[in-house]
């Protein structure tokens, strides 16, 4: 008869209260054995590893009392923090980074890895992907989940039994089924349950946003009428905002042409809770005694049995309260500005060159990375702005000619590139790709002084009728960053239809700018609903995309200017996307330009200058030497993520919001450039 197995190898968390003098020198030994002579890894203090389980990290580091129980598999670079639990047979694999206090139910797969899955080469010989999982502190994931490639977890977060996760968790959302789905609120936005401090510190640790959104056809697209392609985006060369996916909101999306949204315009008193300078939510007197957020969540008194269980009823968060803080001085704030834009102009070439791949003769977003054809417009954009001149890398004539050789004839169409720089075929303009490089190509080519060849039937071959019932098709009610990206590729094919002289049939610009007007919300001055897990991020984001290729491109006045203002200063006072660390390219331009847009209001002009100076400040700082900016801004607890590695796309977006935030801070002649691409703050025609 084989020895009975000792019971803390599958529940260890009292071993170093109850093992003998014997038993713990064995441990001791299986510590030893496993960090001797592998300087990547390093075990905190009273740390437990089974025998029993299988450990073939690359690198390991657990901090103080975390565990590893007997059946775990554990392979890739794994970083944990201290209090966390992996229990029975949990397998974690990939790049994996996880805060304090995580506990991982049995049998669940955290995988930070997937293999490529491109026809005519077998799985196994496919390529191995990676962009890493990221999960914060004070997580409770339930047995027999799975966490999938790309995730961010926020801090506080509550995975169900059983979830199959495949986009991002805000911070404190409780989610479950498969695929996860946003269920309730275990800590509310506003209210982490913890002091405020640590409350700031921890949505900066949490996810940033990104926005893979069902296409739905567009008006006079290629593909057959009444077709819907449902085409999601691939992150890589879409759109400006993240790569990685973001959990939608489970609610139904708003009927068809209705723009409510859960928002209500804030009133003062709405407004007197505001943090310190440091991004600290201090509440008043009226939130001084609060239940505890956590308390419908239990488990049984060993603390590692029970599993989270999905309640079905969801209240809603309960509006932010907060407000940034006091500007630096200017004349501190101008010098920093001058500084940072003469490093740009002199480490332009540089990071052209960076970005470079001299065997396809194409830029990247940034090294190692696949060349994309968005790639190519922010180069050209980069070299406009710093240089005054088109990227060195290749002749303006042949930069011309590449970019208009990628237009379909027939459609008009930039289809994204696979691989090896070759264009994917079957694709119209509901792809996200395409829609978004009717911006990037366009206005690349208008910088090279060029222009597409090809119409663009998207604009040619629609109707009022078709841009109508486009509009109303939107997921204004789930996805508005969605529904706005599409209204911005539309809107500039407008502009490139007219500044080409090609016939634009009649009533067409007068439908997608009356159903705008007429359906924007008035008390958010914006279109479509806030999320449950998101709040006012979508409607904020896709009111940007929206406005900007409509009222900002065609030089038309917003419908509701201080509206709009009232809406981007409350969602700019939400830590879980402005926080220190949490902030990113397409979030910060996505307040910058609407603030930019009704600035001739004078409505909040002080709260608008202090929020801009203060973005500003911290932005400039974020400059790698000769590489550029990150999509997302660096911090301790986002090292190693690919959106903080600096690249073409980071700093062509952090080059436009400098100068946003700087003009809005009064600051803007420091820099020496003025955007002329997709981000030109000048109208680029009118419709008069």
């Amino acid at each position: 008869m084989s020895p009975a197995i000792a019971a803390h190898e599958y529940s260890p968390w009292d071993f170093w209260r109850e093992a003998s003098v014997e038993e713990r020198d064995a441990q001791l030994a299986v510590q030893h054995a496993l960090i001797d002579g592998r300087p990547s890894h390093q075990l905190g203090e009273q740390c437990f590893i089974s025998e029993l389980a299988s450990i073939d990290n690359d690198s390991l580091r657990l901090g103080d009392r975390t565990y590893v129980a007997a059946g775990a598999y554990l392979t890739g670079d794994l970083r944990a923090g201290a209090d966390c639990s992996i229990n029975p047979y949990t397998v974690i694999r990939g790049r994996v980074a996880m805060g304090d206090g995580v506990r991982i139910g049995a049998h669940t797969s955290i995988l930070g890895f997937n293999h490529s899955m491109e026809s005519g080469t077998p799985v196994f010989r496919q390529p191995l992907t990676s962009k890493g999982i990221e999960i914060g502190d004070d997580v409770w994931i339930g047995s027999h989940v799975v966490i999938l490639d790309g995730v961010r977890v926020g801090s506080h977060a509550v995975l169900a039994a059983s979830a199959v996760v495949t986009k991002d968790v805000p911070a404190g959302a409780v989610v479950g089924g498969n695929p996860a789905r946003f269920i309730r609120w275990r800590v509310e936005p506003d209210d982490t349950g913890i002091a405020p401090d640590a409350a700031v510190e921890a949505a900066a640790r949490a996810t940033s946003e990104s926005s893979a959104a069902a296409s739905p056809e567009a008006p006079g697209a290629a593909e057959a009428p009444g077709t819907a392609t449902g085409t999601t985006a691939t992150g890589t060369t879409a759109t400006h905002e993240a790569e990685l996916p973001l959990m939608r909101a489970t609610s139904a999306a708003q009927p068809s042409g209705s723009a409510s949204a859960v928002f209500v315009a804030p009133t003062d008193a709405a407004d007197a809770a505001r943090p310190d300078a440091a991004g600290s939510v201090r509440a008043d007197a009226a939130d001084a005694a609060r239940p505890d957020a956590a308390g419908s969540v239990r488990a049984d008194a060993s603390g590692e049995q029970g599993e989270p269980v999905a309640s079905e009823r969801a209240p809603l968060p309960r509006p932010e309260a907060h407000a940034a803080p006091a500007a630096d001085d200017t004349a501190d704030l101008a010098e920093r500005v001058a500084e940072l834009a003469t490093r740009a102009r002199a480490e332009a070439s540089a990071l052209l060159q960076r970005a470079w791949n001299d065997d396809l003769g194409l830029f990247a977003d940034r090294p190692g990375a696949t060349p994309t054809a968005r790639a190519q417009g922010d180069a050209v954009e980069i070299a406009d702005l710093l240089r005054g001149a088109a990227p060195s890398q290749a002749s303006a004539e042949a930069q011309i000619a590449r970019l208009q050789g990628w237009q379909d004839a027939s459609t008009g169409a930039v289809a994204p590139l696979d691989a090896d720089g070759r264009q994917q075929a079957g694709l119209g303009f509901s792809h996200d790709d395409v829609a978004y490089h009717v911006l990037s190509t366009g206005y690349a080519l208008d910088l090279l002084g060029s222009a597409f060849p090809a119409p663009l039937t998207w604009v040619t071959a629609a109707t009022p009728e078709r841009v109508v019932a486009f509009c109303e098709s939107l997921p204004w009610g789930s996805d508005a960053w969605g529904a706005g990206h599409h209204i911005d590729g539309f809107g500039t094919a407008l502009l490139w239809t007219r500044r080409a002289g090609h016939p634009i049939p009649a009533g067409v610009e007068e439908a997608l700018f009356g159903w705008l007007l007429v359906n924007a919300d008035p008390h958010t001055g914006m279109w479509g609903s806030a999320t449950p897990d998101r709040g006012l991020l979508p409607v904020v984001n896709g009111f940007y995309r929206a406005s900007r290729g409509t009222f900002a491109q065609f030089g038309m006045p917003l419908p509701y200017a201080e509206r709009v203002i009232d809406t981007v200063l409350r969602h700019a006072r939400d830590p879980r996307w402005f926080a220190p660390g949490a902030r990113n390219a397409c979030n910060v331009l996505d307040v910058a330009h609407p603030l930019w847009l009704a600035r001739e209001t004078g409505y909040r002009g002080d709260e608008v200058r202090d929020l801009a100076a203060r973005l500003l400040s911290d932005a400039v700082s974020t400059w790698a030497p000769g590489a550029g900016f990150s999509f997302r801004e660096p911090s301790p607890a986002t090292r190693g993520l690919a959106e903080t590695e600096p690249g073409l796309q980071g700093t062509e977006m952090w080059l436009a919001i400098l100068w946003y935030l700087a003009d809005l801070a009064g600051v803007s002649d420091a820099l020496g450039y003025r955007p002329r691409g997709v981000h030109r703050p000048e109208p680029a025609a009118t419709l008069r």
